[in-house]
């Protein structure tokens, strides 16, 4: 096992909530940490736990052999990687890019890294920023195989798990964005379900542990449907996508009768009336995903 002396210098840039608690479990593991934030004033409990706080960019870089990057989207990286002062103090340097964005992003800076002799992994946080530091963390990294096992070490001092997904420098993005886009639709469903049921005198309270039982029927159905989409046979045989319609004009009909938007609804029935509309309407609701990538 590696002691923190064997662990490269790390710089963290950026020091929003997720940066500082990265930079904190860095230092709760005894590697040597510097920071930089744009806005200054966020580093002061570093420091205090044994920090360098860099004045600039290119002195937070050239104090690391790591620079993880952890700001709002890729406008804000860029804004500060890409300076000329900060791209040539880099040189040499790998970053591990924690930023969230899009795969294209991604591949769009790890081909200007490259050019500029800069080595490259970008990756994905999974969970809430409590999490850092404890083994409910979850890291997705993607990126050269063999620049993820050189630094692995010091990026499991971070806690949880660190899945390497691929060479493909865009696929931890990838995921992040299709997970994320899990996570949105279903708080919106669950925001708009406890409209619903305010609206016809139910609590929020009182639905809490019946939405809890819903979310607990997903998992299993997750993994079936994932087999079906793989395998394309989209089996309707628990639930065909006629009857799901069905139950969706519902939702939509009591949530417009008090004057709720079900435009989300709407747009989900439309999706499901569009499969049935292509001759589909035996199979799951799965099949949504193979209609959508249509050309």
């Amino acid at each position: 096992m590696p002691t923190s002396l064997d662990l490269p210098a790390v710089t963290v840039l950026g020091l929003g909530p997720m940066g500082r608690s990265l930079a904190a479990a860095f230092l709760a593991a005894g590697v040597r940490t510097t920071v930089w934030n744009r806005t200054p004033g966020r580093d002061r409990e570093l420091t205090e736990q044994g920090a360098v706080s860099a004045a600039t960019a290119e002195e937070a870089v050239a104090a690391g052999e790591l620079i993880v990057v952890s700001v709002v989207n890729y406008d804000a990286a860029d804004a500060i990687l890409r300076r000329d002062d900060v791209t040539r103090a880099l040189k040499g340097r790998t970053v591990v890019n924690l930023t969230a964005d899009t795969p294209r992003r991604a591949r769009d800076t790890a081909d200007w890294a490259a050019a500029h002799g800069i080595g490259y992994l970008d990756g994905a946080i999974m969970t809430a920023t409590p999490s850092i530091g404890t083994p409910e963390a979850v890291f997705l990294h993607s990126g050269p195989r063999d620049l993820f096992a050189q630094y692995r070490p010091v990026l499991e001092v971070l806690g949880g798990t660190h899945t390497h997904l691929g060479e493909d420098v865009g696929r931890a993005a990838t995921f992040d964005i299709a997970l994320l886009d899990l996570f949105w639709t279903a708080m919106a469903g669950y925001a708009h379900a406890v409209a619903i049921a305010r609206a016809e005198g139910v609590t929020a309270r009182e639905l809490a542990p019946f939405a809890q039982g819903i979310g607990a029927i997903l998992p299993p159905l997750f993994q079936q449907f994932a087999e079906d989409a793989d395998s394309g046979t989209y089996s309707g045989e628990i639930n065909p996508i006629t009857s799901a319609a069905s139950t969706m004009s519902h939702v939509v009909e009591v949530a417009e009768s008090h004057g709720i938007d079900a435009g989300v609804m709407r747009a989900v029935e439309g999706m499901a009336r569009r499969v049935i509309g292509l001759g589909h309407g035996t199979d799951g609701f799965i099949r949504v995903a193979d209609m959508l990538t249509r050309r």
